[in-house]
């Protein structure tokens, strides 16, 4: 692999012009088609093989118009002072604000709340509801400014007017968060390599790649039902890994000017070397992306795969793009000091002078002065590691799953204060019904039955006469607890429901199905504790097979992911301590602590695992190459953190400073993820990675390296550290530095 990308690397150095037209040709014709193509569909969460499921999958296919995919809007109106909704004057006012609603463009009905007869008890409160002829995505902007001034008017009036629903526009923009992301990153870039050209070379590479990502997410998102979270979350990996995959390949470039190659062939090599790093740190990331697919949930699977999508597009242009710019600027990519030498100027006695006085006093850089404190302690900075991360993962023992909802939004909101006006008026279950569905030839004595058993049932406040489809052989009926949504109470009450659905089957032969908001979540519990094993099995052997095909060892790839289980874990406390417990909530912009996403873990647990082999590959490449070299293994880890300590932390930096931006965003999921990812990557990489990891080389020595003979034989030889390079290297490539270059060592 080394051999192929050496060459792929000069050849993109040598043809940057070709390189760059065939990159802004697909960047302009995946912006073209993107720009033709639809919006991007709403979130839709379906569970194949769930009883949820298989009941709306039933109710679409028996009422037609339940599968109506338009959107809706509810609109909650309170008498002011404690009056009532229902006295005349107030009445009137009430109809003409759903009057005026039904002038909006793209409504196809709306009830009102007299003709539904959706008036609480004591007549303070009513709601009524709009539904749209289009998605909630094809709402137009009037139609938006319709529903909001009509809401105001009614504020004007003297009601007290709140809505929710999909209908709704959503709040705030995104781009602030992701601006101060980039601008750090901006800023870390330019201290790493204190030079602008080289800092803003990363940055432009990965914005090429997330726009190609992008596009075609948007280019595809109608035909494969990718959403605008989806998109989110492609933009949050992107550009990441794309400002990552770049800087590293940048410095090893610096890395290999600094050692007197011709500018040619320090760009080959540091594709060769960095790159084949970048390729095997990117196939971990894509793999555990992928692999959310054997969940079985395709919201989950058209994340994982467009996220893996836009990092296989930043490992392409981190190995080709990369290279091409750098030959544009082959010099101004160094330091200032650097670059007279590389313009054939000779130094002057004064340059000479200077630069041997500089080497003369020149200390160990602050990689090697780390590495060599953990080698010479490693047992204490291993216990004081891995008691560091288990205290940060205590949280997660109270971890407390639970999906979104207009009851868990900021309570400024105004889906949350209409939210909270139904549960004050009509009870904390009208926010949660459930919904029974019953199947059979004798369906209406069937549903009779379901009813009247369901009556009876403890923790149950109303259930509706039956509804039927149009040939009479299914049945709907609405349940209302009395207990919201998120109450352990309303989960037994589905299960004893589901219980009682599976007793009048077997005595009536129909099909009785029990769904809603709380037995979504209890299916999809069970269909993440089913899949949870099979995703890490797949996910973590890929990944091993993948760790042991770059380092030609066993004992890497398990203390990499032992590690990860660290780091994703102590991640997952924080993600608790936060978001479900409101630890500094104020600092993080959390309105609402509560009950952390159902889907949060798994998804983290995929993401995490990738990125934190990424550092793994970055760092213990350089180590190998040293040992490969003929270094010892405390030689090598010295020599790993002298040329990678740096750029590994920068990179690590940078990536939290990206996800950090996403925490400002009104989307729940995706502010989460982004508080998970950046402190995950905090632990990952400065604690596992960084200290944890050199530890056990301490420990281990030469045996970290091991490998059977028959294994070894029987995996091909990847060459990740570029040890054919050096026979691939043309005559006259490799000139002396006319520096002084230090040498790595190690203080015991």
């Amino acid at each position: 692999m080394a051999t192929f990308l050496y060459k792929l690397g000069r050849f993109s150095f040598r043809r940057r012009g070709t390189t760059l037209l065939l990159w802004l040709v697909v960047l302009i014709g995946a912006g073209v088609a993107a720009a033709s193509a639809p919006p991007l569909p709403a979130d839709t969460f379906t569970m194949p093989g769930t009883e949820t499921q298989k009941t709306y999958d039933l109710l679409q296919k028996r009422f037609p118009e339940f599968s109506a995919d338009g959107a809706e809007a509810r609109v909650v109106v309170r008498a002011p002072d404690g009056g009532k909704i229902t006295d005349p004057a107030r009445k009137a006012e009430v109809e003409e604000l759903f009057a005026d609603l039904a002038k909006s463009p793209q409504v196809d009905q709306v009830v009102d709340p007299y003709t539904a007869k959706a008036v609480s008890k004591d007549g303070t409160t009513a709601y009524g509801s709009i539904a749209y002829e289009v998605g909630p995505t094809q709402i137009n902007q009037q139609a938006h400014d319709t529903l909001l001034d009509a809401a105001q008017d009614g504020r004007d009036a003297g009601l007290i007017v709140e809505m929710g629903g999909d209908a709704l526009p959503p709040e705030g923009g995104m781009g602030s968060g992701e601006a101060i992301g980039v601008l750090v990153s901006a800023i870390v870039l330019l201290i790493t390599f204190g030079s602008l050209v080289a800092a803003g070379m990363p940055l432009l590479t990965a914005f090429i790649g997330v726009a190609v990502g992008i596009c075609g997410i948007i280019t595809l998102g109608s035909t494969l039902g990718l959403s605008s979270t989806t998109s989110t979350l492609a933009l949050m990996l992107g550009l990441a890994v794309g400002i990552d995959y770049a800087l590293f390949i940048t410095s090893r470039y610096r890395s290999e000017i600094d050692e007197g190659r011709e500018r040619t062939e320090a760009a080959g090599r540091a594709v060769g070397t960095a790159g084949s790093a970048v390729v095997f740190a990117g196939l971990t990331v894509i793999v555990a992306l992928a692999g959310l697919a054997v969940v079985n949930v395709p919201m989950l699977t058209k994340m994982g795969l467009a996220g893996a999508g836009t990092v296989a597009v930043a490992v392409l242009v981190a190995v080709t793009l990369v290279p091409a710019l750098l030959g544009f600027a082959p010099v101004k990519v160094l330091r200032r000091r650097d670059r007279a030498a590389q313009y054939g100027k000779p130094l002057s006695a004064r340059q000479q002078r200077k630069a041997a006085k500089r080497a003369g006093r020149q200390k160990p850089n602050l990689g090697t002065r780390w590495a060599g404190f953990v080698l010479r302690r490693p047992v204490t900075v291993l216990l004081i590691g891995v008691a560091g991360l288990g205290a940060a993962a205590v949280p997660a023992a109270s971890l407390q799953l639970g999906l979104p909802s207009e009851g868990t939004m900021a309570p400024h909101t105004t889906q949350r204060k209409a939210y909270d006006m139904l549960t004050e008026s009509f009870g904390p279950g009208f926010n949660g019904p459930l919904t029974v569905v019953v199947e059979g030839k004798d369906a209406k004595s069937t549903a009779a039955t379901v009813r009247s058993d369901m009556e009876a049932q403890k923790g149950i406040v109303s259930v509706s006469p039956p509804s039927f489809n149009d040939t009479g052989n299914t049945a709907i009926l609405n349940v209302t607890p009395a207990t919201g949504p998120s109450d352990t109470k309303t989960e037994t009450l589905v299960k004893d429901l589901r219980r009682l659905a599976d007793g009048i089957e077997g005595r009536t032969g129909a099909e009785v199905l029990v769904a809603g908001q709380t037995a979504m979540f209890i299916d999809f519990s069970q269909t993440l504790d089913k899949a949870l094993l099979p995703y890490l099995g797949v996910v973590v052997g890929l990944a091993f097979l993948l760790l042991m095909l770059a380092f030609r060892s066993v004992l890497v790839p398990l203390k990499a992911a032992l590690g990860f289980l660290l780091s994703v874990t102590a991640a997952l406390g924080a993600v608790v301590a936060v978001f479900q417990w409101g630890w500094l909530s104020e600092v993080f912009g959390v309105d609402q602590p509560g009950p952390v996403m159902s889907t949060m873990p798994i998804f983290m647990i995929g993401v995490v695992f990738g990125l934190a082999m990424d550092y793994e590959v970055f760092l213990v490449t350089r180590m190998h190459e040293a040992y490969s070299h003929g270094a010892s293994t405390r030689e090598a880890v010295v020599t790993g953190f002298q040329y990678g300590g740096r750029v590994v932390g920068a990179a690590a930096l940078i990536m939290t400073s990206v996800f950090s931006g996403f925490i400002v965003e009104d989307n729940d999921f995706i502010q989460m993820i982004g508080f998970g990812l950046a402190i995950a990557v905090l632990f990952d990489a400065f604690i596992v990675r960084m200290t944890l990891v050199p530890a056990l080389f301490a420990l281990l020595g030469d045996k970290a390296w091991w490998m059977p003979r028959w294994l070894d034989r029987l995996l091909p030889n990847m060459d990740v550290e570029g040890k054919k390079l050096s026979g691939a290297e043309p005559a006259g490539a490799h000139r002396p530095s006319r520096r002084p270059v230090p040498q790595p060592h190690l203080t015991d």
